[in-house]
Parts: structure tokens; C-alpha cells; sequence
């Protein structure tokens, strides 16, 4: 008889349920990829008398966690319940046990995986989190072995589902923001709280775990650069589509020759670009490579059996591990880069403002964009004989640092109602 794989399941949620699922959908193949039976001994969860929406014989469930340490069969702890803790205290107890870890949660990864993957290579244990980023897109395992032999100089992608459907809303529907966020939350795209999605947070956690295995050098979230969706407007879906380009959230970091710059924010991009054609919930990540050049990475970006899948694939190699006893490598951060500050970072800029229709004003406002060293690709004025007008400028590529000293010159002139929106433009 095989020894089979015993799995200790922390969370019986979406995610959770996902992996009961996927499981029982695909037994028969994962068994033959591992070469053993894998089985769930144990599930952890909060309230033993909540309804579930998997199928799971009632004596696994167990809000005991010491019941899954002290039991010897259960050698892989699968983490599905997110957030820090009591996440990062059961994984570190469970490394502590000589368990070996999959994880989804990318908060966690974000702010403590450095500890944890520390912890889990002094004590000679696996620990594995591809499905922490774009859920069942194979991304972190290309980037830490099918791309191990090139020297990665960017990512960009489109890492948050709920943020795609509301801007996809927003551009093809007319939808305004509030409304495309509404709806999205009735569909079950968004939580009720969506500050953590809406306002970048969540793409910047995912940001902050793919530069550091992608440039090979530890990223923490408080590095990167954030900004949301919240502040974007019809106007500036309409302008976009005019000068030809889509509004993303992006994810974006950048090797620029051993500094590292990392950026959540939306983006225009030329509608030319694959990822202008990614729409609704899904996801892709865009990936150079000085080998393999550019690559690009779609699908369903989360969701429980997506989700699911890329877990069930890190348990069934963690089993192949386990079966080879062979040495794992975890950590590739082998350099140490300076991330670029944010008043330093270069590119270019959409920008709308409010003034006043009169002679000399777009003289004025240019003449402030030079002294700054700010210059400006192409000029749009709306409306004309009314008060006020809508002024749209498209600058090359300038220093942040440059841009918002000129904008903080421009909103104190008396014929400038306000600068409603500026928004990054990438050249593709």
C-alpha cells in the first residue's frame, strides 16, 4: 500500500470549499500525478455549526488547531482563511511542526513572507503560494522556474478582477463608478467593503510578491507605490477611448538597471495593447523576459475553483517533494535594490482640468508645465464660450516629482477651477 498525502485544511470558505471540490472532481488524476492517495484528515474552521458549501463528513471538522499539528499523517497544512493573523501564528506553528505549507493568501505573503519563508527554509519544510497571485493563472511557478534562466525586467498586469469589471463597466456601458462598483457587488465580484480592491491595496500586495520573485530582490508592499479607482470618471473613460487608449488598473514594476520601481495605479493604455482587450474579471500579467522577450498570461484571476486549482497543483508538488526527498529551494531574492521613490519615478501623464474660457489662459498654464520641465505631447480643449471649459493634456515623460510641482503652481491660479483627474499613460 502507497502511504497517502494527509492534508490539514485551515478554512472552509470560498476558497476552502473550492479545494473539497476540485479534489473530489479530480481524484483519480491527482492521485496518479502524485503517485498516493491525497486526502483531507482535518479541516479547521470557526463555528463547527455553520452551514458549508462543501460536502465534508463532520467528524474532519475540528476549531481545535492543536488536533492538526499533533496528528503525524497530516503532513501538508493548506492556508485558506486570509488576512495576517491568526494566518501567520498557525503557519509559523505549523512550519515550527515540520509541516509543509500552501498558501493563497497574498496579504500574508506581502507583509510577513520574508519570516515565514525564512523560517520554513531553516527548518528544511516547503512552502508554496502560487495561487496568492491571479488565482488560477500558473504565474509565480513560470516566473521561479520555467523563466529561471532570464533576467526578468518587467511585470505588468491586470491583477484584481473586481477593479477590471468596474472599469470594463465603466468603458463599455457608460456606467459611472458607483454604479459599475454596485453591481459588481451584487454579482459577488466585490465584498461589501471593497476599500481593499477599489482603492489598490489588493494589487499591490499580489505587486509586491511577483517583483520579488521576478527580479530577485525583496519587495515589501509599503514600497510600492498605490492608487485606486475611486476618483475616475466618465469623462475620463470618454477621453481615453478619444486619444486612443483603455484605463486599466495596472501593477507595474520595472528593473531599471539595479533600482526597482513598483506601482498600483490606474493607467491609460494604447488600445492596440493585449492587455486593453482583458476585460470583465479576468486577469493576465504581462512578462519581458532578455530571453524569452515578451509573454503574456491570462485567465480567471480568482474564484474558488481557480483558485482551488493552482493550490491543488502546490500540494501535488509539494507530494512529488515529498516522494523524492530532494532539496527545495524557496527563496530567490538573492540581490538587494533600492526601490525608486515615488517623486522620482518617470512616465507619462493624462491630465484634465477645469478653467476658465478666456485668452491666455492655455499660454499660462503651458508656461508653468515648462518651468517645471514638463512637456506636454498634445493640447484638447472642450466646450467654448461657456464657464468653465474642459482643458485634457497628454505630457511626454516626466519626472513625478516635476509634474506634481507644476500642478501645484497651476491649482493656484485664479482661472483654474480644478484639476480633476491625472492619470498615467504607458506607451505599450
Amino acid at each position: 500500500m502507497v502511504k497517502p498525502i494527509g492534508v490539514g485544511l485551515l478554512g472552509l470558505g470560498t476558497v476552502g470549499a473550492g479545494v473539497v471540490r476540485v479534489l473530489d472532481l479530480n481524484r483519480d488524476r491527482i492521485e496518479r500525478e502524485v503517485g498516493a492517495p491525497v486526502s483531507i484528515r482535518r479541516v479547521l474552521v470557526r463555528d463547527l455549526a455553520k452551514p458549508r458549501a462543501a460536502d465534508v463528513p463532520p467528524d474532519l471538522l475540528t476549531d481545535d488547531y492543536d488536533l492538526l499539528l499533533e496528528d503525524r499523517e497530516i503532513e501538508v497544512i493548506v492556508e485558506a482563511i486570509g488576512g495576517v493573523e491568526p494566518a501567520a501564528t498557525y503557519l509559523s506553528r505549523a512550519i515550527a511542526a515540520g509541516k509543509q505549507i500552501v498558501t493563497a493568501n497574498k496579504e500574508l505573503l506581502a507583509r510577513q513572507g520574508r519570516e515565514l519563508i525564512r523560517a520554513a527554509e531553516e527548518k528544511g519544510v516547503q512552502f508554496r503560494f502560487e495561487a496568492a497571485v491571479a488565482g488560477g493563472i500558473p504565474i509565480i511557478s513560470a516566473l521561479k522556474e520555467s523563466l529561471a534562466a532570464n533576467r526578468v525586467s518587467r511585470v505588468m498586469g491586470i491583477v484584481n478582477g473586481t477593479t477590471n469589471y468596474i472599469l470594463t463597466a465603466m468603458t463599455e456601458e457608460g456606467r459611472d463608478f458607483t454604479t459599475a462598483l454596485a453591481e459588481a457587488q451584487a454579482l459577488g465580484y466585490a465584498e461589501a467593503d471593497p476599500a481593499a480592491d477599489v482603492d489598490g491595496w489588493d494589487a499591490a500586495y499580489k505587486l509586491a510578491i511577483l517583483a520579488s520573485i521576478a527580479f530577485g530582490s525583496r519587495i515589501a508592499v509599503e514600497d510600492v507605490l498605490v492608487e485606486g479607482i475611486r476618483h475616475l470618471e466618465p469623462a475620463d473613460i470618454t477621453y481615453a477611448g478619444e486619444l486612443g487608449f483603455r484605463i486599466k488598473l495596472l501593477a507595474i514594476g520595472q528593473d531599471e538597471g539595479g533600482r526597482v520601481a513598483v506601482r498600483v495605479h490606474p493607467t491609460m493604455i494604447p488600445a492596440r495593447h493585449p492587455l486593453a482587450a482583458v476585460n470583465g474579471v479576468y486577469n493576465a500579467v504581462f512578462v519581458r523576459g532578455n530571453a524569452v522577450g515578451d509573454l503574456m498570461f491570462y485567465g480567471r484571476g480568482a474564484g474558488d475553483l481557480p483558485t482551488a486549482s493552482s493550490i491543488l497543483g502546490d500540494v501535488v508538488n509539494v507530494a512529488r517533494h515529498l516522494a523524492s526527498c530532494g532539496p527545495h529551494r524557496i527563496c530567490s531574492c538573492f540581490y538587494d535594490y533600492p526601490v525608486i521613490p515615488a517623486g522620482d519615478l518617470k512616465t507619462r501623464y493624462y491630465l484634465r482640468m477645469e478653467v476658465v474660457d478666456q485668452p491666455g489662459v492655455l499660454a499660462k498654464i503651458a508656461g508653468a508645465f515648462g518651468a517645471h520641465g514638463v512637456s506636454l505631447a498634445s493640447v484638447i480643449q472642450k466646450g467654448h464660450g461657456s464657464d468653465p471649459v474642459t482643458l485634457v493634456f497628454v505630457t511626454h515623460t516626466v519626472k513625478e516629482a516635476d509634474l506634481r510641482a507644476a500642478l501645484r503652481e497651476i491649482e493656484g491660479f485664479t482661472v483654474v477651477h480644478a484639476v480633476r483627474n491625472v492619470i498615467r499613460v504607458e506607451e505599450g
